[in-house]
């Protein structure tokens, strides 16, 4: 008998009858190449870190950074976390889909705040991809922490690195001009936080070779003084050749938060930190600023008694407008205080300096009042602060596990007694007794089904009654009513275990009496049931759209569908087995006088649409034959059209390219005169213009294969836009050669040049020409120069390239070196020309003076002169005469007089 699932498989992997497109996504995200180890394990540090650092103002962190954001909860209460907005509502469910849903409402909002998510899918983050994980996280941190960094006009991680090297440009050894090495030896994040609080570094006891300490020390003092938590280790960054970029970008954004918000002062409410707006700390200059100090000692240890009461709350929601107090007091109210106190220290430094500088005695504030008072103050309010944080997390913990508990039970609970609902009723009904056997074995599955739910329930009733002592130990408030419905659940549930027992003795008894017809029942349905699935998916099939590109494609479906019509007689076999085996059922119901009960009771399919189905299947198929040969019929009028246009195409590429290139070389080969050359390029000219009909022809073929949608040619390289393109950067280059031929010939005749004076520039420019552009850069133009035997300084060389570059594009053409060549070589003064010249400033004497030279010439020129002249030794000298004629015989010599 033929395999109809092989076949139904075939025609399921290609629904098109052949393989999949060639054309796939070509834009994913790096999924298969593999992250650096060490960079690897300092992402997933800092990506962990930075994440708790949100997360635990919602109660709660993550211990694996690719496990732990799986389904999706955590991701999205991380992005209302640190965006302050609210995501839509999660699905609780723990099944694929209710986690993929998850992490796609996450992705969704982070793709509406304007990021653009490269290859990253919510698939990929419930598997627990790794390096997708950190991808996003790190898309997370880009878009939340560091893209709104904004430093003189530069935002995003230049505005970061800028504020980074504003930061610690005062520092010995630490020079920031990347986020990798320069923060190896530890010495940048301790300049950063000796920048704003010096207090708490003494940076001139670090050491550059012992980068370990310095990160150790950095990293414990922003964990301990600045609320920023420890996301890498030393021995991770010093380890490594090369740390990882993205892992110390985040890090250091975090100092900069730190920092400037600790810069910003907002309107606060009413709390034990409130500032005056009319007290001393708004009226108090300079040294008069130290009167805040008693405040500010008074204020902080006013707090701490707030910080430490300890009386617990019943409720979730009255522990979290606790911990909602307390971060507003760390958010807002805090930092003004933080600026308050280092601005404070500063005045008393700057007073004590400005005392000491005027010998006067040192300021002593008064009791309570020093420095150390307030960091005294300071230092028990922090602890305080830890030590109040820890107990609001410790209690919302618990008051979370009780109300998680609670509703665990309610809706454990609720399903149970859901699930039992009507189940007595249905255990203690007699339907069994004027059923037929397939009804009885229907009815005794379906009890069995029901076992195996009842069983699988146990572990339900369990949980709901460890859960309820679970509650009744930690006291609960409302655990009587919990202890109650436990206890009516418990008593049905033996209830029902007795009526389980009871119905399946009952159905087992009624069962043996009508056992024969019914095997033939199920033979019907298991050989009816893939039969006519294998009818269902070849109409599906035969049906099928199909789109392709090539004859390949069509022919693979053709023979596809041959294959599949070589199936049909042993198809048309098996239903006629298949009916064979209703017909038996019928003569035995007759024969021994049994009355059927209704349809089959293991099969939908009756004979009927069986054989109703078949000859669908017998007329789809020559629909099928009709549609694949158009089709084949189409594809090769295609191909003719792809193989015409191939043709002329692959003559006319490598002739634009081969023009091109002689182009190229009679513009730098010096074969006869410039006329010469200009004619050779006109006639050239002359042939492209006669070759303009080819690319019109070809651009008609092209014409023709778009009107028939071809987007493919494998017969040739080329495509109409680029023999478009080549073809128009041929007739510019052969005008362009034309007209540089032509101005070459202009200067010629304007400056007098020989054709040997021409020919040696073109010798000398083509021999420093290294590659062969018919441009030199700057470096090659100056070995030109030097080799014409110019000594050159770097002033005189810009004054040069000023000339022949005006638009500083960095490369000097021949047309511009021929021009500078003829005017430095014609356009020289004669020593008579310049004595003429000075003897006119002279107003005629036969001296002149320096004043007069530096009020006549620019101050440049005027020196020169000036340090060139011997002094005047005339009979009509007078004292700083300078003799101009020496300064003609310096320039030109005596031969020249």
């Amino acid at each position: 008998m033929v395999d109809y699932h092989a076949a139904n498989n075939l025609n399921q992997q290609y629904p098109s009858g052949g393989p999949p497109s060639y054309m796939e996504q070509e834009n994913d995200w790096d999924r298969d190449l593999l992250l650096d180890p060490a960079w690897e394990k300092q992402q997933r540090k800092t990506f962990t870190a930075w994440c708790n650092s949100h997360l635990r103002k919602a109660g709660t962190q993550i211990d694996n950074i690719e496990e732990d954001f799986r389904d999706g909860l955590k991701l999205m209460l991380l992005l209302e976390v640190i965006s302050g907005e609210r995501l839509p509502k999660p699905e609780r469910g723990k099944m694929r889909v209710h986690k993929i849903n998850n992490v796609n409402k996450a992705l969704d909002f982070i793709g509406n705040k304007g990021v653009k998510l490269v290859s990253i899918g919510a698939e990929e983050i419930v598997d627990g991809n790794v390096k997708m994980t950190l991808g996003m996280i790190w898309t997370i941190i880009l878009r939340f922490a560091i893209q709104d960094i904004s430093v003189e006009e530069t935002s995003a991680k230049e505005g970061l690195l800028l504020w980074c090297q504003r930061k610690t440009a005062p520092y010995k050894n630490v020079n920031v001009q990347n986020f990798h090495i320069s923060w190896k030896d530890g010495l940048a994040f301790n300049a950063l936080i000796h920048r704003h609080r010096p207090e708490l570094i003494d940076y001139d006891k670090l050491r550059k070779d012992d980068p370990v300490t310095n990160l150790n020390n950095a990293f414990e003092v922003a964990e301990k003084y600045l609320d920023i938590p420890k996301m890498l280790d030393a021995e991770d960054i010093v380890g490594t050749l090369r740390p990882d970029e993205k892992a110390i970008m985040t890090y250091v954004s975090c100092f900069y938060h730190a920092f400037s918000g600790a810069q910003k002062v907002s309107k606060l409410p009413l709390s034990p930190f409130t500032r005056d707006p009319q007290g001393p700390y708004a009226r108090a200059p300079g040294g008069q600023g130290l009167i805040t100090g008693k405040v500010g000692t008074d204020r902080a240890l006013k707090t701490i008694p707030w910080l430490e009461n300890r009386a617990p709350e019943k409720t979730m929601a009255e522990m979290q407008q606790k911990l909602e107090d307390f971060r507003d007091y760390r958010r807002v109210h805090k930092p003004p205080k933080v600026q308050e106190k280092c601005q404070l220290e500063i005045n008393f430094n700057t007073l004590q300096t400005k005392l000491r500088l005027s010998n006067r005695p040192a300021f002593m504030p008064s009791e309570g009042r020093m420095v150390s008072d307030i960091n005294g103050a300071w230092h028990k309010l922090e602890g305080a602060e830890k030590g109040y944080e820890e107990w609001l997390l410790n209690e919302i913990r618990r008051l979370e596990r009780l109300d998680h508990l609670a509703e665990k039970f309610r809706q454990k609970a609720a399903i149970h007694e859901s699930w039992t609902d009507g189940k007595e009723a249905m255990l203690t009904q007699k339907d069994y007794e004027t059923a037929s056997l397939s009804e009885v074995k229907a009815l005794l599955r379906k009890h069995e089904a029901f076992e195996s739910d009842l069983a699988a329930h146990q572990d339900r009733v369990e949980q709901i009654a460890a859960i309820a002592q679970e509650l009744n130990e930690l006291d609960y408030y409302d655990s009587p009513s919990v202890n109650a419905r436990c206890q009516k659940i418990c008593d049905q549930w033996d209830i029902l275990g007795s009526l389980t027992q009871s119905r399946r003795e009952s159905l087992e008894r009624t069962e043996k009496q009508l056992e024969s017809i019914d095997e033939l029942y199920l033979e019907f349905a298991k050989r009816a049931a893939p039969f006519n699935n294998w009818m269902e998916g070849a109409m599906e099939d035969l049906q099928d759209m199909f789109i392709v590109h090539n004859i390949e494609e069509i022919q693979g479906l053709i023979t596809a569908h041959e294959q599949f019509k070589s199936t049909l007689p042993e198809a048309n076999k098996e239903r006629e087995a298949i009916q064979a085996i209703q017909a038996e059922v019928q003569k035995i119901a007759q024969y021994n006088g049994i009355k059927l009960a209704g349809n089959n009771p293991y099969t939908s399919i009756t004979p009927q649409s069986i054989d109703s189905k078949w000859e669908k299947v017998q007329k789809l198929v020559p629909q099928r034959d009709q549609a694949l040969q158009e089709e084949l019929t189409r594809q090769q009028s295609n191909d003719h059209l792809r193989r015409q246009f191939a043709n002329q195409a692959n003559i006319i590429g490598p002739w634009i390219q081969n023009k091109m290139e002689e182009i190229g070389r009679i513009s730098i080969e010096m074969n006869g005169t410039l006329e010469d050359q200009l004619t050779h390029l006109r006639q050239y000219e002359q042939s492209i213009i006669e070759y303009k009909p080819n690319i019109e022809k070809l651009e008609g073929d092209h014409q023709l294969i778009q009107e028939a949608l071809i987007f493919d040619n494998k017969y040739t390289p080329y495509t109409m836009e680029h023999l478009r393109v080549g073809w128009e950067q041929l007739l510019t280059t052969i005008a362009r050669t034309i007209n540089e031929i032509e101005n070459q010939i202009l200067t010629r005749d304007a400056k007098g040049i020989s054709q040997e004076q021409l020919h040696e520039y073109r010798t000398s420019f083509n021999h420093f020409d290294k590659k062969r552009t018919g441009m030199m850069d700057t470096d090659d133009f100056r070995a030109l120069l030097i080799s014409t035997g110019n000594s050159l300084g770097d002033a005189e060389f810009t004054r040069i390239m000023g000339i022949v570059d005006p638009n500083n594009s960095g490369a000097v053409t021949f047309q511009a070196f021929i021009d500078f060549m003829s005017r430095e070589t014609t356009d020289t003064d004669t020593a008579d020309q310049v004595i003429a010249s000075f003897k006119i400033l002279a107003g005629d004497k036969n001296y002149i003076t320096a004043e007069e030279l530096r009020r006549e010439l620019p101050p440049d020129q005027a020196e020169y002169c000036i340090a060139r002249m011997a002094p005047y030794a005339g009979p009509d000298a007078i004292p700083g005469a300078l003799d101009y004629m020496s300064f003609s015989t310096a320039l030109y010599g005596e031969s020249d007089l």
